[in-house]
């Protein structure tokens, strides 16, 4: 998950596609189906890397088995202006790869 999270931060969406399996899903908690693939994947990360103050900070990680949990902070630029959320982001990995992920989304809080 660090190799992920590192190429989000650097907007790197070749090793970041390369942390996916071909064929994995993206979710918003619990079933609403986001992505799935890696064409879906690259255009949704594609717009969000395209905003300016991007960057995502781990809080916490807990990892039991083939599940990472993460507890990140996500700085962003939101419709209403710059700003962060807390994210929780579940990922299941098999062969050492991201095969599903749902990501759960806390408030925003813009920038004052």
């Amino acid at each position: 998950m660090q190799r992920q999270l590192e190429a989000y931060n650097a907007r790197d969406i070749g090793a970041l596609l390369a942390s996916y399996a071909d064929d994995a899903e993206l979710y918003e908690h619990p079933a609403k189906l986001l992505a799935k693939g890696p064409a879906a994947l690259r255009e949704r990360f594609t717009i969000r890397f395209q905003e300016p103050n991007l960057h995502a900070t781990l809080l916490n990680r807990i990892v039991q088995g083939n599940v990472v949990i993460d507890h990140e902070k996500v700085t962003r630029t939101f419709p209403e202006g710059p700003g962060s959320i807390e994210l929780i982001m579940i990922y299941e990995v098999t062969s050492g790869r991201i095969s599903r992920a749902w990501t759960i989304a806390g408030s925003r809080t813009l920038a004052s």
